[in-house]
């Protein structure tokens, strides 16, 4: 066939897979053995932190002229994948510390983007995004914190809700309304706000269902005053930013569905061929094996849209809000369905805390909700197959 030599340039190059090789290693070393303890505990993960800081995957997608490795959207993608694989939690660190710098990447000024990445390429802080209130969730264009300007500052006052990391963050890109008389969704704002800023604090933890060693809070801006060189991007273009991060970001999140799901392929595949009934290993009755053959399947459908769109992500291609979106929805439907039928599979010992499945089921429903519901994904995607 004429095209067979195309058709073998189709694989992750030399350097990617050495990425996957290294992170797995960590995670399964460092990483792994903590993971039902800090589900149980609700706690920070401070030992994967450390781990994931020595090791360079922290914040690996920090260029190298602003201190970091420089890994691409690609390279982001397997370690956030590898690391979900052991701990869903913990893969946050990586993906969020993306989700709260990718703003001043994106339009950020050399002086933003030389303050803030190099300390978060070091590893002396995680990245929080500020952009959900409780009356402004997929409706992000309804936020009502406002900032106003006063001499060469700004002052911000209100609340976010549902952040990621808050309170173990020392940086937070926060969007507020800077015209509150101006056409809606173009009179927003994107703003650095550093966790020492009077004025500024955190609620407590919520109590979440899953990712519970990743510290979700609320935001509290009460006249908070920060200079006025923390401007991320141009004055009233902060939501179009906001969405352009999250077609980045969204692809991020797939990866950490897909990793969350392999790490439930394994530990079923594992179980049923070590549990007997009726004299013979579970793994050999045909039902069994049909699912597992259509727990791969669709997981790796998931992989290699996730692939797709971290290649579209790196290149800035014009659909990458299509793809991002379809990444995203697909491969957290995708991870809960794996993850439901893993327990399944382990039949009672699934429902246990004796094994991480429960923990990992628990872990993939969020992927199906942050960074926009999988219902916005949809909405997502529609308008970019109408619009051309």
């Amino acid at each position: 066939m004429s095209g067979a030599a195309d058709f073998d340039t189709y694989r992750l190059s030399e350097d990617h897979e050495a990425v996957r090789e290294a992170v797995r290693a960590l995670a399964e070393d460092k990483i792994k053995p903590f993971a039902a303890q800090v589900d149980e505990e609700s706690r920070y993960p401070q030992e994967a932190h450390d781990a994931l800081v020595a090791a360079d995957f922290f914040a690996p997608h920090v260029p190298e002229q602003y201190g970091g490795v420089g890994a691409d959207a690609l390279a982001t993608c397997i370690v956030i994948e590898e690391v979900a694989r052991v701990c869903a939690s913990s893969s946050l660190i990586p993906a969020v510390n993306k989700l709260g710098s990718m703003p001043l990447l994106l339009a950020g000024s050399e002086e933003l983007k030389g303050r803030y990445l190099p300390p978060l390429a070091r590893g002396e802080s995680t990245f929080s995004y500020g952009l959900s209130e409780r009356e402004a969730g997929s409706d992000t264009a309804a936020m009502r914190t406002r900032a106003v300007r006063e001499g060469e500052d700004w002052v911000l006052s209100g609340q976010k809700s549902w952040i990621t990391n808050a309170g173990v963050s020392q940086y937070y890109t926060v969007l507020a309304v800077t015209d509150p008389e101006g056409r809606r969704g173009n009179n927003v704002t994107a703003f650095v706000v550093e966790q020492s800023d009077e004025g500024f604090s955190v609620g407590e933890k919520e109590r979440k269902l899953g990712i519970k060693g990743s510290p979700t809070r609320e935001l509290h801006f009460d006249s908070c005053r920060i200079p006025g060189d923390r401007v991320v991007g141009e004055v009233g273009a902060g939501l179009k930013l906001a969405l352009a991060t999250l077609d980045h970001t969204r692809v991020t999140i797939g990866a950490q569905a897909v990793g969350i799901a392999q790490g439930a392929l394994d530990e079923a595949l594992a179980y049923v061929k070590e549990r007997r009934q009726f004299g013979r290993a579970v793994a050999e009755f045909q039902g069994v094996q049909f699912m597992l053959a259509d727990m791969a399947m669709q997981l790796e459908a998931a992989r290699q849209l996730v692939y797709v769109a971290a290649a579209k992500s790196e290149r800035g291609e014009p659909d990458l809000p299509f793809f991002g979106a379809a990444a995203k929805a697909f491969a957290s439907d995708v991870a809960m369905r794996v993850t439901t039928d893993a327990v399944q599979l382990l039949g009672g010992a699934g429902y246990t805390r004796d094994f991480p499945l429960e923990r990992m089921m628990r872990d993939a429903k969020i992927t199906q909700i942050y960074e926009g519901t999988n219902q916005v994904q949809r909405i997502v995607m529609a308008r970019q197959l109408l619009g051309g």
